[in-house]
């Protein structure tokens, strides 16, 4: 059985950090990925990374947020840092064995995404 568990979400004011866990169990696939559903407004990929750790990001995140994994424990993290209100969300992790990172990132091809986690709340205040 395949699951996605989040962690690492809170609440942090503007310009802080957080850095947020996906424990991975029942396989190790080829690309994972973060998203990201903010209230009122439709998920978005933010950072995704390959088994060769290939990475790429949103642009509204490039140079603050940095996406991770440890392939031996199957854990995926990504490091935000600079943190804004308009990162306040519900973050997703994602798995998928076939998509690239570039194409599990086109908010078009959301529902060709194999595994979702449940999420964890990130909200910053200014």
């Amino acid at each position: 059985q395949v699951t996605l568990v989040e962690s690492g979400g809170g609440s942090v004011e503007a310009g802080g950090s957080l850095r947020l866990t996906c424990v991975v169990s029942g396989y190790t696939y080829t690309t994972m990925a973060w998203f990201r559903e903010a209230p009122g407004k439709e998920r978005e990929g933010v950072a995704a990374i390959s088994l060769a750790d290939e990475t790429a990001y949103a642009d509204s995140v490039k140079g603050r947020f940095y996406i991770s994994r440890d392939k031996a424990k199957n854990i995926l993290y990504l490091q935000m840092n600079a943190l804004k209100p308009e990162d306040t969300a519900m973050y997703y992790c994602a798995a998928d064995q076939i998509l690239t990172i570039r194409t599990i990132l086109d908010n078009r091809r959301q529902n060709w995404v194999a595994y979702w986690g449940q999420g964890t709340q990130v909200t910053v205040s200014s």
